[in-house]
């Protein structure tokens, strides 16, 4: 219990007297985790569209697989990610390893089966309603997937915030690409990772309480955006 108060007392210190270490990597954070999820839903959203008005051979099976990827274990895309990023890898030229863009690289490919999964089953509901109206008003395919993802967008909300929480919480992937370098790679999960191996567990866990803060402050942020509790639908 002493240590978990030291880090709350520590977590409150450091926010209070705005420490340059924390905010820098506090902003690292979130701007690797807001460019993978406006990447990840860029992706994920259409491609859920797509798969519920659609209907081609291997639509199933391509459910089935992005259902299972929701499971993709991080440290592997690290490590795939990390092949094809370095010198021998094809894409070794680029040099982006143990860079922010390998870990938004990272970030994308674990968060894109996820928010896709939750909003296809989120969009397929809505298009049991909308598919008579849709296919009536002669529409296109283009046309439908926009009247989905646009009367859909608080179903969607939830599925990009479950994005947001699994990518910001991520550390096993971005430790591998990213190389926790300090003042260029190193976000709030690696530096946890790195106090607790150090043995400083109160620092570790005053990172861990600013993490958990900074997650609530977001969502809170994106409901608020959303208008989700003015219209009753919190």
């Amino acid at each position: 219990m002493g240590d978990l108060w030291d880090g709350l007392a520590q977590a409150v210190w450091l926010v209070a007297t705005l420490d340059a270490d924390l905010v820098e990597i506090t902003l690292r954070s979130l701007r690797v985790t807001l460019s993978a999820l406006v990447i990840a839903c860029t992706i994920a959203l259409p491609l859920s569209a797509l798969l519920v008005i659609s209907r081609f051979r291997f639509r199933r099976a391509t459910i089935a697989v992005l259902n299972a990827l929701m499971g993709l274990p991080p440290v592997v895309v690290g490590l795939v990610v990390y092949v094809l990023l370095s010198r021998q890898g094809p894409f070794g030229v680029l040099g982006l390893l143990f860079t922010p863009t390998a870990m938004i690289i990272a970030q994308v490919i674990i968060i894109v089966p996820l928010i896709a999964s939750i909003a296809h089953q989120a969009l397929r509901e809505l298009w049991a309603e909308y598919h008579d109206l849709l296919i009536s008003l002669n529409t296109t395919r283009r046309q439908r997937m926009a009247a989905l993802i646009w009367d859909g967008r608080r179903a969607l909300l939830t599925a990009s915030l479950a994005g947001f929480g699994r990518a910001i919480g991520e550390v096993g992937a971005i430790m591998i690409v990213g190389g926790n370098i300090d003042n260029a790679t190193r976000v709030l999960t690696t530096a946890i990772a790195l106090e607790t191996g150090k043995g400083d567990f109160a620092l570790a866990l005053a990172l861990g309480f600013v993490l958990i803060a900074m997650a609530i402050g977001v969502n809170f942020a994106i409901h608020w955006l959303g208008r989700t509790e003015r219209e009753g639908r919190w």
